[in-house]
């Protein structure tokens, strides 16, 4: 089997983060970079190979249609801003090509149901960008939800995924414009604290919700402002009640806190795990070790192989993977559909200042 060979859809800087991860997966590479101007896609090729180099230099194109349409890209990853990607995700199915989209997947429920019918419609794979999906800690994590001992009977949620970038970001940062980034720190950060709840949830759906907008970004002549602090309260039928927080004005922390009627469980980190060798989590004051899956790494270096366990990396190999077994993971999209669903019903309650149910 040849490698998966990806093509990015623009040179936003978490490409960066996903090249690295597509080096140490082990059955992806890179094969093409696109931009609007060659030179942007050049100096990205260029400062990524300086870091983590491919032994085939990917190729450097200067529209985002010579990727679509190259022979040499067999998927693409579409970093592109939410306002813009159903065109794209539209284009890259039609064009055969197999979707790792970034979060959000779209602007709205509608957006993404034909970004999701489309992919259907051309047998390709969609995948969203939720890296910790992908992280051997929640198989252990579930274990112990599921035990009925741990933490018993759930009853509440409680997450929050924040930082702060400095004032500037609030002027010159997609993610602070309406008009590319709509739902702003609910759609870039809450998106994890939902997708977690619905996981937990095992995807049911809440049955109300209610939002709200803490703050905002200026709304600026051409620039619609968008929000820079959101909570929220997810509702279900059996009493469960989820809450989150997410915001670009607060310091760094992205925990998840799951109370049950016997115990608790904890995630102080789970976004992005502190140890990506050996992530770990908290249930009723004992720390949990996941035990990596990999031969130990050498004495005194315990990062050594951390970039082989990394969910970044983790996600790409599944992805290959998937693609690589000639059958269609449906369990993919529908988590993204849900998610999706989730967001925009708290967005809407925050713009209607009424309860929404789902």
């Amino acid at each position: 089997m040849h490698p998966l060979r990806i093509g990015f859809l623009s040179t936003a800087g978490i490409g960066k983060k996903n090249w690295k991860a597509i080096l140490n997966s082990g059955n992806c590479v890179v094969s093409a970079v696109a931009s609007r101007d060659v030179s942007k896609s050049r100096e990205f090729i260029r400062q990524c190979q300086d870091e983590h180099s491919f032994d085939i230099i990917p190729d450097a194109l200067g529209s985002y249609e010579a990727l679509l349409v190259s022979p040499n890209v067999d998927a693409v990853y579409i970093p592109l801003p939410t306002g813009l990607r159903k065109e794209f995700v539209l284009r890259a199915a039609a064009a055969g090509k197999h979707i790792l989209c970034e979060k959000p997947c779209a602007a709205n429920v509608a957006e993404l149901e034909a970004m999701l019918a489309a992919c259907r419609q051309h047998q390709v794979q969609f995948l969203d960008g939720v890296m910790f999906m992908h992280n051997s800690r929640l198989a252990k994590v579930r274990e112990i939800l599921d035990d009925g001992q741990s933490v018993g009977s759930l009853r509440r949620i409680a997450s929050a995924f924040t930082f702060y970038p400095g004032e500037e970001f609030f002027q010159s940062n997609i993610r602070a414009n309406g008009l590319l980034e709509p739902t702003g720190c609910l759609g870039d950060l809450g998106w994890y604290s939902i997708r977690f709840a619905l996981w937990t949830m095992n995807w049911q759906l809440p049955l109300r919700v209610t939002g709200k907008i803490l703050s905002h970004s200026a709304d600026l002549p051409g620039r619609p402002s968008s929000p820079t602090e959101f909570s929220a309260e997810l509702h279900y039928a059996d009493g469960v009640s989820v809450e989150f927080y997410s915001s670009f004005r607060t310091a760094k922390q992205q925990w998840v806190h799951v109370s049950g009627q016997k115990g608790w469980l904890r995630l102080p980190d789970f976004v992005h795990p502190l140890n990506g060798y050996e992530p770990a989590f908290e249930v009723n004051e004992k720390f949990i070790t996941v035990a990596s899956d990999v031969k130990c790494p050498p004495a005194g270096d315990p990062t050594a192989y951390g970039h082989l366990t990394a969910q970044d990396t983790r996600m790409w190999r599944n992805f290959a993977n998937q693609i690589a077994s000639g059958k269609l993971n449906t369990d993919w999209p529908n988590w993204a559909l849900q998610t999706q669903k989730v967001l925009d019903a708290c967005h809407e309650s925050a713009r209607s200042g009424q309860s929404v149910t789902i």
